[in-house]
Order: C-alpha cells, then sequence, then structure tokens
C-alpha cells in the first residue's frame, strides 16, 4: 500500500479534476495573481465507518452525540457538519473547508469517550481532518481519512489512516476503507467573488461555476463556451451524458470486499498457528492483516427481479503450524469466489483446496442483504455488509474450526453496469486499506461476550461481528490455544483420510 505521503501527488491530481467543475472558460481565463475565492454554505457528510457505529451502539454499549449543529442521520447513520466556510484556489482548483458541529462518542460497556469538531475538507491535500478532545486535552487537525477526490465531491472513497486507526481504537482501521464523503453546497455564498473566473451562482456542486446558471448541478459545467449564457451548448456535452444501463445485462467489473472471519486471521498470523495470508491472481489484502479484496467481476444481473449473479477473481492462501522443514497442519485456499443474490438472500461460494485438494463451488456462507430492492446508481451497484453466515459445507472447509451458523465477516459487492460506470475502491486493496468490508479487527482471537462454545469456537466472538477494537478484546488466549489445536487435528485427520 502506498504511503500517505506517497499518495499525495495522486489525491492532488484528483482535486486537479474538480476544476473541470469550473468550466473551460474559467480555465481559459488567466489573470496575473492568484484568486482566493471565498466559500461559505457547504455541508459534510461522512459516516466514519459503517461498522464503527454498529461496534459503538451494539456490542460497546454506546452513543453518538452530535452538537453545535452537527446532526446524525435515522437508523445511525451517517453524520453531517454544516455551515462550511474556506476558500477555493482559483490558479491550483482546489478548495480548503471548515466546518461547524461536534460529534460526542462514548462507551460504557469500554469506557471511551472523546469529542470531534472543527472537521476539514482539503482537496489538495485529499484529506479529512478533526480536531479529537479526550480526557481534557485537544489535539487539533489531526488526520482522520485520505480522500478520492472526484468531480461532484458526491460518495468519494475515503481510507481511513494511522491517527485514525488510534483516534477509534482499532489498529486494523489503518488503511481500511472509510464511509464515503460527500460536500455540497447548500446555501449561496453571500461575499462576492473577486474574478470572473469563479462567478458566485447558487449550485450544489463544490465550487463556483464559471458561468452564472440556473442549471442544476447534476448538469456537468464544462462548457466549452466564453459567453455568460443561462444554458450550456448541447453541442458541448455530449460524451457527459452516457446512456445508463439497461435493467438486465452482463456485469463489465466489480470488486468483492470480504475479510472470512476476523478472528480467524488472526489465529492464522498472531495465534498459536504462527503463519502466514498470502493473496494472489488479483486479490489484495488490506494493511494490518486486515480483509481481502476480490477482483474482475463478470455474471450478470437483473435489477427489476433483483437478481445478480458474480464471479471474482483473484486466492487467498492460508498456512500455519509449520512441521517437517516446510510442511503445514493448515494449508487452506480460497479461490474462484462467487456471489449470487436473489430478493436479498442468496450464497458465497468458492474453489477450497486443503492440503492439495481442491472441491469446487463449496457454498461457504448464506448471504443476507439489507435490501432485498436491487437498485443501480450511476451503473453501479452496491451491496454494503451483507451478513455472511457459515454452511455446514462452509465449516468443513475451515476444517471444523467453526459451526455451521457461525457469523463471518461481512460481504461488500461492488459491481459496473457499463464501460462508462466509475467503481469505487473496495475491501483489501482499499485503495490500500480494508475496503468497505467490516472484517478486521485488532489482535486477539477470541472475547468473553454471550453464547456457547462448539469445536473451540466462542459463539460470543461470532455475536461481536467485526472490528472490534483493541478496547473490547478480552484475554480469554486459553481458548485460541484450544481452538488451534482443533484445527491442527481436523487438519492433520483429512490429511490422513486423503
Amino acid at each position: 500500500m502506498p504511503s500517505r505521503a506517497q499518495r499525495r501527488p495522486l489525491a492532488l491530481a484528483a482535486a486537479v479534476a474538480t476544476a473541470a467543475a469550473l468550466g473551460a472558460t474559467a480555465l481559459a481565463t488567466t489573470t496575473a495573481s492568484a484568486a482566493e475565492v471565498p466559500l461559505s454554505g457547504y455541508e459534510l457528510t461522512w459516516g466514519i465507518k459503517q461498522s464503527y457505529r454498529t461496534y459503538v451502539t451494539g456490542f460497546a454499549a454506546g452513543s453518538f452525540t452530535p452538537a453545535d449543529g452537527a446532526s446524525q442521520a435515522a437508523d445511525n447513520s451517517a453524520f453531517t457538519f454544516v455551515d462550511g466556510t474556506g476558500t477555493y484556489d482559483s490558479t491550483a482548483h482546489t478548495m480548503d473547508l471548515a466546518f461547524q458541529g461536534s460529534l460526542k462518542i462514548t462507551s460504557t460497556a469500554h469506557r471511551f469517550e472523546f469529542t470531534l469538531s472543527d472537521v476539514r475538507f482539503d482537496s489538495a491535500a485529499a484529506e479529512i481532518t478533526a480536531d479529537v478532545t479526550r480526557d481534557g486535552t485537544t489535539t487539533q487537525d489531526v488526520p482522520l481519512a485520505d480522500v478520492t477526490v472526484t468531480r461532484s465531491m458526491a460518495d468519494m472513497a475515503t481510507t481511513l489512516t494511522e491517527e485514525a486507526a488510534t483516534v477509534f481504537g482499532s489498529a486494523s482501521y489503518a488503511g481500511a476503507a472509510g464511509d464515503p464523503l460527500t460536500v455540497v453546497q447548500k446555501k449561496e455564498s453571500q461575499t462576492p467573488t473577486p474574478t470572473p473566473t469563479a462567478t458566485q451562482t447558487e449550485t450544489a456542486s463544490p465550487e463556483p461555476t464559471a458561468t452564472p446558471s440556473a442549471t442544476p448541478s447534476t448538469t456537468p459545467s464544462a462548457t466549452p463556451s466564453a459567453s455568460a449564457t443561462t444554458s450550456p451548448s448541447p453541442s458541448a456535452e455530449p460524451s457527459t451524458e452516457p446512456s445508463p444501463a439497461p435493467a438486465a445485462g452482463d456485469i463489465v467489473d466489480g470488486t468483492l470486499g470480504w475479510g472470512v472471519k476476523q478472528s480467524f486471521r488472526t489465529y492464522v498470523v498472531n495465534g498459536v498457528a504462527k503463519g502466514t495470508i498470502t493473496t494472489s491472481d488479483g486479490a489484495s489484502q488490506a494493511a494490518n492483516n486486515g480483509a481481502f479484496t476480490f477482483v474482475d467481476a463478470t455474471g450478470t444481473y437483473d435489477t427489476d427481479n433483483d437478481t445478480l449473479s458474480a464471479a471474482f477473481k483473484g486466492a487467498v492462501t492460508f498456512k500455519g503450524h509449520e512441521e517437517n522443514g516446510g510442511e503445514y497442519g493448515l494449508d487452506l485456499t480460497l479461490s474462484g469466489l462467487e456471489v449470487s443474490l436473489d430478493g436479498g438472500s442468496g450464497e458465497l461460494t468458492a474453489d477450497v483446496t486443503s492440503l492439495g485438494k481442491t472441491s469446487k463451488d463449496v457454498v461457504l456462507a448464506e448471504l443476507d442483504a439489507k435490501t432485498d430492492d436491487l437498485k443501480a446508481k450511476d451503473d453501479v451497484i452496491t451491496l454494503d455488509d451483507v451478513k455472511a453466515t457459515l454452511t455446514a459445507a462452509g465449516g468443513e472447509a475451515f476444517g471444523g474450526f467453526y459451526s455451521a451458523g457461525a457469523e463471518l465477516d461481512p460481504v461488500d459487492v461492488r459491481v459496473a453496469l457499463s464501460e462508462d460506470a466509475d467503481l469505487p475502491g473496495s475491501g483489501g486493496d482499499d485503495d490500500g486499506g480494508q475496503g468497505t468490508t467490516g472484517g478486521s479487527g485488532t489482535t486477539g482471537g477470541v472475547t468473553g461476550g454471550t453464547g456457547s462454545t462448539t469445536g473451540g469456537v466462542t459463539g460470543g466472538l461470532a455475536a461481536t461481528g467485526s472490528d472490534v477494537p483493541a478496547a473490547a478484546l478480552g484475554t480469554a488466549a486459553a481458548l485460541t490455544v484450544a481452538a488451534g489445536a482443533g484445527v491442527v487435528l481436523a487438519m492433520r485427520r483429512r490429511r490422513t483420510q486423503a
């Protein structure tokens, strides 16, 4: 994964792309000196990370309390910070905005409390920052996420930083995909603009446009006309309005984000298995033993009938319990992953190779999406945090380590329906991070929670879901050892039978 410093030139290039929203006239008009155009009336909406919100209000028995103008959407959804003000640099074509509102995050179960305030978005640095107050001490301008800046400033992909991992209490968040970020202008700026390159306009686009117009922000503003007309020339933008994909057809591309199971990854790498996890054939893994991304989706979809069938490239191999100079008691590869959904329910299948023996099209998990209504936005179907429940066949694939019914890491699916679709980053490369899968956790294999223990696997761990910060983890190392021993025995037993 590129370092944050290495990503900055790319981020700046993405920020420069926002200049297209100013129109070709603005780009062609240069002045002797740079113009800092005042901006106001903006809103920023960001959910940090969906699985983190679920953790805080669920397992951590905590809450989010927005104040000072900030708000949270219903059903524990994203947060909005308001009254954004700042400047637009008409020479560099970048913007820097600061927003009003604060967000207090507390947990009674895990005894933490801190507040985020002075949230800022800087398109030149391509990052979100905030002041973080904890135990009466405020640290200013903490970088929380890197942003893939887009022209529309809507649903921009975010990647959590190492600083964010510290703030939110989980090392696995470093490099993981955060929730998408949207920055929009809700109110017209009251400050006259100083140069004709950035005429004041009431629009939901992130920068002032070059021609005063009542055209909504959904209309591309890159109009190569030097006149101040009230509507763009139809001939200037035939290629910016591609026809939407049909209701049914072939999938062009896509990604699958899935961490398999956080406790299993921890067991392999940091537990008694003392092993490794490797990806191949295009798959990738997020930093800090995070989740995986499988790529190059092919298949079919039907949004009228709410069906989808997608196959993904890539493989992930788990090895552990090395013995006899290179032999492994655990040697498991998952490849050929496929997702099928019908009305929100479906299956996750894969080819499973264990100790050299391959089983094709094993149904690893039953899937349950949050909605049975399959919709496309900008020719992309997005399904986040699809619940995955281990099947009996999946339990056998893991050597009996987990029993049927255990909750696996949630699945994220993004498929493009046309060549023109802008497919967001997802999963293990995560934009260098973990993607939107919730599956990454921290160290430690099991927690004390509720539920029974079967085959050395605590039901309480399955119930906690994913992304459990370090403060939530117990000290049940003995259970991890017991579970590891169960896997070794199961794997060796299968090797003997083969």
